[in-house]
């Protein structure tokens, strides 16, 4: 039971404040709910599908087939992630404006939103098959029954669930001013979690080898499988030993979208520039 419940917690964790966060981002985006829900139930779908069939994929490509589905789903939430964050740079001063106003805005932004439509739904899929593809390793060991593992599971996704939630109106709380700054500071976080073990999995493939031993191992002063390790992972893409490579995946994801950004908002209008300086 614990097992299964540490293993969904985890899983959901990772999901719940990706989600959470994305949401927080976009608030005030009058059809965003409608995107993120979307996003959350093609996910949950695919997962199914995907679990369903793992056993011959991962058999594909020499038996680096589940590695290349990871890396794929990896990479294209990466670049829906990215994407998102540059676009939000240039919406900010609307954004702001429908923050204060929804109510009254009856023009529709949601044409940036398919983007976090599509990196939800490959959040939830690559999480959700681990989550399938765990349980059942779970199960297969005997170490609990089924009773257990269902039990186990609930547990976990209903505290994986709440610390999202949790995350998310922290985030509605902080003033509207602000809440761009924060969430979007949150997303280059992620974006940069997502960079990073795009890299170990790559590694772990045998694609890369250069880089790939690690730098520092801080497991037993904070070990990973911890709750606050668990947390700091999910947030920010805590890893207790990292490699060169993931390390430099992870800066220049977070500094490209950073630097993206800005030069997208040094092609606006002078007048436009002082409502994005915190975007």
């Amino acid at each position: 039971m614990f097992a299964s419940a540490l293993i969904v917690f985890r899983e959901t964790l990772e999901a719940a404040l990706f989600i959470g966060i994305v949401a927080a981002a976009t608030r005030g985006l009058l059809g965003r709910s409608r995107w993120i829900v979307a996003g959350v139930g093609g996910g949950v779908l695919g997962a199914l599908l995907l679990a369903t069939g793992m056993e011959q994929l991962s058999d594909m490509a020499d038996g680096s087939g589940q590695e290349a589905l990871n890396a794929l789903f990896l990479a294209m939430a990466l670049a829906m992630l990215a994407w998102h964050c540059i676009w939000i740079s240039t919406h900010a001063r609307e954004m702001v404006r429908q923050a204060r106003h929804v109510g009254s805005q009856a023009r529709n932004q949601s044409q940036g939103l398919w983007a976090i439509a599509i990196a939800v739904g490959l959040c939830v899929l690559r999480e959700g098959a681990e989550t399938v593809l765990f349980i059942g390793g779970v199960s297969a060991s005997g170490q609990s029954g089924w009773q257990g593992l269902l039990a186990g599971a609930c547990l976990g996704l209903l505290a994986g669930v709440g610390m999202g939630l949790l995350v998310y109106l922290g985030l509605t709380r902080v003033k509207v001013h602000y809440v761009f700054t924060v969430s979007n500071t949150l997303l280059l976080l992620l974006a940069g979690s997502l960079a990073s073990q795009l890299a170990k999995v790559l590694a772990q493939a045998g694609w890369v080898s250069h880089g790939s031993e690690p730098l520092w191992d801080t497991s037993d002063s904070l070990p990973e499988d911890s709750p606050p390790g668990v947390l700091l992972h999910a947030l920010a893409g805590y890893d207790a030993s990292p490699s060169a490579l993931q390390l430099g995946f992870y800066v220049g994801a977070v500094a490209f979208i950073w630097l993206a950004s800005r030069w997208v908002q040094a092609g606006l209008s002078p007048q436009a520039r002082p409502a994005l300086g915190g975007a």
